[in-house]
């Protein structure tokens, strides 16, 4: 499917990238609109000595709050959250989120996983999944758990990611109800919430 499904209420966005994420989040996250219906949080495999930036990195970038996620912070409508380097991120059913520091997932902490089987636990109907680029499968059993809970699952065209292998091993469980180019996902996440003066960011 080349179209850009949505959850009919929409509450929530997982997004989980690895290598070439940066660069797919740089094209994704600026999209977003003021008046989001949803909360967003992000996994992007990072190495765990690493001081992550990223909350800094695209807080000048996008319309919306970006910040790092912190134990027990509550998952605003409107707010992008990472996960920190070397913590899981995990959705609670008190819409918060909580940060552990599990064994790694898939090789990874944070992991895609992780954050997406708790989001369908918590989100369900209301949760769209998103995976970029990466070399690894992180976020292939995360997406078959948001289909099953009932959620909507996109995934990158694998032809335009730098690191096809994480996309691709989603598409191939069948995973993904959509596949598509970066481009067409900006474009559809653009019409969520409103710009400003409070028309439809989809008449802008």
């Amino acid at each position: 499917m080349d179209t850009a499904p949505f959850p009919s209420h929409l509450e929530a966005i997982a997004i989980g990238a690895s290598t070439g994420g940066i660069e797919a989040l740089s094209e994704l996250l600026p999209a977003l609109r003021d008046g989001l219906p949803a909360t967003v949080a992000v996994v992007l495999h990072i190495a765990p000595a690493q001081r992550s930036m990223l909350a800094a990195l695209f807080a000048g970038r996008c319309a919306l709050p970006v910040v790092e996620a912190d134990d027990k912070q509550p998952a605003e409508a409107g707010h992008v959250y990472f996960a920190p380097p070397d913590y899981h991120l995990q959705a609670e059913g008190d819409r918060t989120w909580s940060l552990t520091q599990d064994e790694p997932v898939n090789h990874s902490r944070p992991s895609i996983d992780v954050l997406f089987e708790t989001a369908a636990d918590v989100y369900g109907r209301g949760l769209l999944g998103i995976v970029l680029s990466g070399n690894s499968s992180d976020g292939t059993a995360g997406l078959l758990a948001i289909r099953r809970a009932g959620g909507i699952t996109w995934a990158q065209d694998p032809d335009t990611a730098p690191a096809p292998i994480m996309p691709r091993s989603a598409i191939e469980a069948g995973a993904a109800d959509a596949v598509l180019p970066l481009a067409a996902m900006a474009a559809a996440l653009r019409k969520l919430g409103t710009a400003r003066g409070g028309a439809p960011a989809d008449q802008i």
